[in-house]
């Protein structure tokens, strides 16, 4: 998690250049005793490989594998630039995140920030915040829709529907999503028939999430058959982008695919499209900044749409032409990228993008 202290976090800082910042962090990383003080090194040397300007008006300068040793302790420090500070060509920072990590911490950190990446108005209130704590509730997400989680249930032995919605609400209370009485409540429901033998069944809840629940064996509900049971744990409106998924697999007539091994996959991404491959990241530091933009460089190379999943992550799908996105889904060494191209060069993509990860990303094939 990204912890942040007001200590950390430097207001109304002034800097000529993104040289000037990323010395004042050092700095003030080496004064926290958290680096030592040839860490500024790195940092630059990072910076002159790829500028690490993220969007929404946040960079995030960190050192090279190289400077890993100066590294005494994880942690972050934090400074506000209200007049901006051109990161890259055309790209305004006005908050520097400098991030001291002695291994793969900081992909954990980016992908905490990718609830407010995209967000021009996350940018303003970071430039107009004039307190610390309003920084560390935009960055930290205080105020950001809960994060979508999934439980899967299967072959759980029931022999009828309603046990078979207790064994889903079991599941969700034992996650913490919610206590007796939502367990109360769901008991009391009536699921609703999807159709092909989906269920649907709701109930207000302490944390945004779905679990998919199937039986191990045929059972009915209102003489229907039931192959898989959906509960919905609604928190806010976090969930509305899986109704959609849901909509659009019932359109497809491919709804009864949720009671599959991908289940999962399909109700956090919609009915599959195109050409797929997966691949397996080789890069020991994962998707950092440097090879992450490459990647991205890559898939732009290309007009079809296409988007990636970590199958080692959360196999949530997303454009794989956004940097915020692919950073986002916290890709370290040996985790496996499905890749899913729709378009006329679908396949010459996917080809593409299979030759540049098989070479490193540009950090040479190891």
């Amino acid at each position: 998690m990204l912890k942040l202290a007001q200590e950390q976090i430097l207001l109304n800082q002034t800097a000529a250049s993104k040289e000037e910042a990323i010395a004042l962090l050092a700095e003030r990383l080496t004064q926290a005793g958290l680096v030592e003080a040839g860490y500024v090194d790195g940092m630059l040397a990072r910076e002159a490989q790829h500028a690490t300007y993220l969007g929404s008006g946040i960079a995030i300068p960190h050192g090279t594998t190289d400077t890993r040793e100066l590294v005494k302790e994880t942690g972050v420090m934090v400074a506000q630039f209200p007049g901006g500070i051109e990161w890259d060509q055309g790209q305004i920072a006005y908050v520097a995140i400098g991030i001291a990590a002695k291994s793969d911490e900081h992909l954990g950190i980016l992908r905490q920030l990718t609830h407010v990446l995209g967000d021009e108005l996350a940018a303003q209130a970071l430039k107009d915040a004039k307190d610390a704590a309003t920084i560390i509730d935009i960055l930290t997400g205080a105020s950001a829709p809960t994060e979508v989680q999934y439980l899967s249930l299967a072959d759980f032995p029931a022999d009828d529907a309603d046990q078979l919605l207790l064994g889903a609400a079991a599941r969700a209370k034992s996650a913490g999503w919610g206590g007796a009485e939502m367990v109360t409540a769901l008991m009391a429901s009536k699921p609703t028939a999807l159709g092909q033998g989906i269920w649907l069944a709701s109930a207000k809840a302490q944390q945004c999430g779905w679990v998919l629940a199937t039986p191990s064996h045929a059972i009915c509900q209102q003489a229907a058959e039931v192959k898989a049971l959906l509960l919905l744990c609604g928190k806010d409106e976090s969930h509305l982008s899986q109704l959609d998924n849901l909509a659009a697999l019932a359109a497809a007539g491919q709804l009864d695919a949720l009671a599959g091994s991908d289940g999962i996959a399909l109700l956090q991404n919609g009915p599959a499209k195109g050409l797929a491959d997966t691949f397996t990241i080789i890069n020991p530091h994962g998707l950092h900044a440097r090879p992450g933009a490459m990647l991205v460089k890559v898939a732009k190379e290309y007009g079809s749409d296409i988007r990636v999943a970590n199958l080692d992550g959360s196999g949530e799908a997303v454009s794989a032409k956004s940097l915020m996105k692919v950073i986002g889904l916290g890709v370290k060494c040996g985790h496996r990228l499905e890749f899913r191209a729709e378009g006329a060069d679908a396949e010459a993509a996917l080809r593409g993008i299979g030759e540049a990860i098989a070479a490193g990303l540009g950090e040479g094939a190891h």
